[in-house]
């Protein structure tokens, strides 16, 4: 059994964008940023975290992570995997050629 990897026709980016960004979000991206250790941030990360349950339709606790993709990846590799697992990828399109990228350096050879 091998590691490596066939590439069988062609691969494309599969990406949902580009989107058009409505003129109040692209207003709302010109005004100054706040600082995140202030008053201000804390209760706008309250409101967020207490609304965001209604939209998860939960009571429990929302945890937000502040990361890239592939950053939100790299913490789902590192905490649900151990040295010497075995991973099975399938390869569905840029997404998961990136994954495989990402993992490929731990796996056992």
């Amino acid at each position: 059994m091998t590691n490596e990897s066939h590439h069988a026709g062609r691969h494309y980016l599969q990406i949902p964008g580009p989107t058009p960004i409505p003129e109040r979000i692209l207003n709302a991206m010109s005004r100054q940023i706040i600082d995140h250790r202030g008053p201000e941030f804390q209760e706008l990360v309250k409101r967020v975290l207490t609304n965001v349950k209604t939209l998860f339709k939960t009571k429990n606790p929302v945890i937000l992570f502040p990361s890239s993709g592939t950053g939100a990846w790299e913490a789902g590799l590192v905490n649900t995997l151990s040295p010497g697992d075995r991973v099975l990828i399938v390869e569905t399109g840029q997404f998961a050629l990136l994954w495989r990228n990402m993992i490929e350096p731990a796996l056992p050879r």
